[in-house]
């Protein structure tokens, strides 16, 4: 069981050389269950290599528990499951590439 801690979309976060920014939260129903995946866009503002931004998807698991606890700083924290299966994981890349047009999907 891992503990996702969901950040306040639309709002920049900062990272080296840049920020980050998740976009929008989905759950996703898949055979009987939901899958969390969230969409957000990184932009690159200097690096040895230029300036550069893309778009990607986070997939933290299936959803255990949704929303049911806050951290310290008082923001929701849902529990989920990894996904391990690869046909699992190809069907939630393939659905995300469709209907989101990203290609960028990382499982965790």
């Amino acid at each position: 069981m891992i503990k996702y801690t969901h950040l306040e979309l639309n709002k920049d976060i900062a990272a080296p050389s840049g920020y980050y920014t998740p976009q929008k939260e989905v759950r996703l129903k898949y055979d009987g269950r939901e899958v969390l995946y969230v969409l957000s866009q990184a932009v690159i503002e200097s690096s040895c290599c230029g300036a550069s931004d893309f778009n990607s998807a986070l997939v933290p698991g299936f959803i255990v528990k949704w929303r049911g606890e806050k951290n310290k700083e008082g923001q929701p924290v849902s529990k989920v499951e990894s996904i391990s299966d690869e046909t699992v994981r190809d069907a939630v890349r393939r659905h995300i590439k469709e209907t989101e047009h990203i290609t960028r999907v990382e499982f965790w």
